[in-house]
């Protein structure tokens, strides 16, 4: 919960304004601040303060207790003109909650935690648990010197600057093992624990005997990700206990899934008593990995360990039409969230100044579509986070469709849309897809002449709206005149047409002409080429389809 405090009628309003942006998350504390302040402190997450900075230094001084713990506290001014991170940076996750409050009020985010304004990810927001010298270390980062990273067990971190050899290390490892004096462990969570018990059996025996099976195989309890069973114990109160002292969620299975799991040491008794030959094994190989801990038994219950490496994480990211403004903020957190990026080179330079330090670029050129899409796969399932790019929304006429075509279920994908330049052409021309429209490209490269030549009388047959992608090059000059030709079958040639080059970029180029008044020669592959329908008119200057017919009936 996020408390939202304020002392004035200008820091009400912005107050208020953040609460109805969040019903559920923000709480509005009323009267004295200093009450506020210290109610807030105790019972949220993380605080907004619409105070001056120094109000609210004196206010949270005497509160704060450990900078893990506290919740992260935002100062935004009276003006509403900037938003600052005052506690909890990183561990409050103040310096996300000013970016998000930023958005949100049209304010500016000041953050100066150090790793953040150079782009760096603190190592302490990684979403792992962390051990050792993180001051030391992210100092070491920020200074530039060299750092290594050990990878024991793969996992799609983001970007880091790090080094082939260096004093300082980043470790990454679910290993019970303790941090040097210039090391910080990062502890993915790569285990599951499979657990079975009889009826009745205590928190203790369950939990005891988890633990000593971590420790005997030098494991370290940090890294466990969850407790998996099957169904038929979902209730038990000792397992249940167990995975809420070990702080991991408690997953089931049902006996049939875990009774096609191939397991070393089946067992009749499970079989009789709940289904299946083996609970703890099969539970925790079911999702795959590799069995670290046979099943070993106590009195009342049985456990096993699986170490299963991260899975590699694919972005297939759209950039839109070019604009910095029409690149989507998820699309900008994705780029910062990954540690190699895939991309045409042309189109990896338009953003390389959002990429964090340290982010492995592979490049390539015009026509290595495939190729690409092939090595961000390759790389996404060698445990990396990987961002593919494309212009505009990547799964239209771009990346996405080659690079899903390769991948399989073996790693995460993840599709972030884009403005496509159909929409950024059509913004600029007026609307011209107000009614049904679909998207031609006239590029035969993929595509035999004769299935688009099919499509395109289809759309001029059903009266829709046609956008051409592709429409001329050097080496395909006759594409476009021809589809023209077909569409003037159905069409008045006096039927608008809209011609945009570059759009939403600095020599953007839009206008609007006719059916018959359209020169080829002047279209390039730059250029997006709509052609309305027969109700689509010129008002003002403006390519306008209606959302209805009503204006072709008022005509007759």
């Amino acid at each position: 919960m996020i408390g939202l405090i304020s002392a004035t009628a200008a820091g009400a309003a912005a107050r208020d304004r953040l609460a109805a942006a969040w019903p559920d998350r923000t709480r509005v504390y009323e009267g004295p601040v200093g009450d506020a302040v210290r109610a807030a402190f105790a019972e949220c997450e993380q605080l907004v303060c619409f105070l001056a900075t120094g109000a609210v230094v004196r206010l949270v001084a005497p509160l704060l207790d450990d900078k893990r713990t506290d919740p992260g506290v935002v100062c935004v001014d009276e003006g509403g003109r900037f938003a600052v991170p005052l506690v909890g940076g990183h561990g409050g996750g103040a310096n996300e909650l000013a970016r998000a409050v930023g958005e949100l009020l049209g304010a500016e985010p000041v953050v100066t935690t150090a790793t953040d304004a150079v782009g760096l990810p603190g190592l302490d927001t990684l979403g792992l648990p962390c051990e050792g010298a993180v001051a030391a270390v992210s100092r070491a980062l920020l200074d530039g010197e060299p750092v290594v990273l050990e990878a024991e067990v793969p996992w799609p971190l983001p970007a880091l600057p790090t080094a082939a050899h260096g004093s300082y290390t980043v470790r990454l490892t679910d290993r019970a093992v303790s941090a040097g004096e210039r090391e910080v462990l990062l502890r993915p969570p790569s285990l599951v624990v499979g657990v079975g018990a009889s009826k009745g059996a205590p928190a203790e025996e369950v939990l005891g005997l988890v633990e000593e099976a971590l420790r005997e195989a030098g494991l370290s309890a940090r890294s466990v990700a969850e407790l998996a069973t099957v169904d038929a114990k979902a209730g038990e109160p000792g397992i249940v206990a167990a995975a809420g002292r070990l702080g991991v969620p408690l997953v089931t299975y049902p006996a049939g899934e875990l009774a096609a799991v191939d397991v070393p040491n089946p067992s009749a008794a499970p079989l009789a008593a709940v289904g299946t030959p083996s609970v703890a094994e099969a539970a925790a190989l079911l999702g795959g990995g590799e069995l670290l801990v046979p099943k070993r038994k106590s009195a009342m219950a049985t456990c096993a360990v699986v170490r299963r490496p991260g899975r590699g994480r694919l972005a297939v990211v759209g950039l839109g039409p070019g604009a910095r403004d029409l690149l989507t903020p998820r699309a900008k957190a994705e780029l910062r969230r990954a540690s190699v990026l895939v991309g045409l080179d042309q189109y990896v330079d338009q953003i390389r100044d959002l990429l964090r330090p340290g982010t492995r670029i592979l490049a390539s050129g015009l026509g290595a579509e495939e190729e690409r899409a092939r090595t961000a796969v390759a790389e996404a399932r060698e445990g990396r986070a990987v961002a593919l790019i494309g212009s505009g929304d990547a799964g239209v006429y771009a990346m996405a469709s080659p690079a899903l075509a390769e991948a399989s279920d073996d790693i995460d994908v993840v599709g972030v849309p884009g403005v496509t330049a159909a929409l950024a052409a059509a913004a600029i021309l007026g609307a011209p897809l107000g009614h049904d429209h679909v998207s031609i490209s006239l590029s035969d490269l993929h595509t035999p002449w004769e299935v688009i030549e099919r499509r395109v009388r289809a759309a001029a047959e059903a009266d829709l709206v046609v956008t051409f992608y592709n429409p001329r090059s050097r080496g395909r000059d006759w594409q476009l005149p021809k589809a023209l030709a077909i569409l003037s079958g159905h069409r008045e040639p006096a039927t608008p047409v809209g011609v945009v080059r570059n759009a939403s970029r600095p020599d953007e180029a839009g206008r609007v002409t006719t059916l018959a008044g359209l020169d080829p020669a002047t279209v390039d592959m730059m250029t997006v080429v709509t052609v309305g329908n027969t109700a689509t008119r010129e008002i003002a200057g403006r390519m306008v389809t209606p959302r209805g017919y009503r204006w072709q009936e008022e005509a007759q």
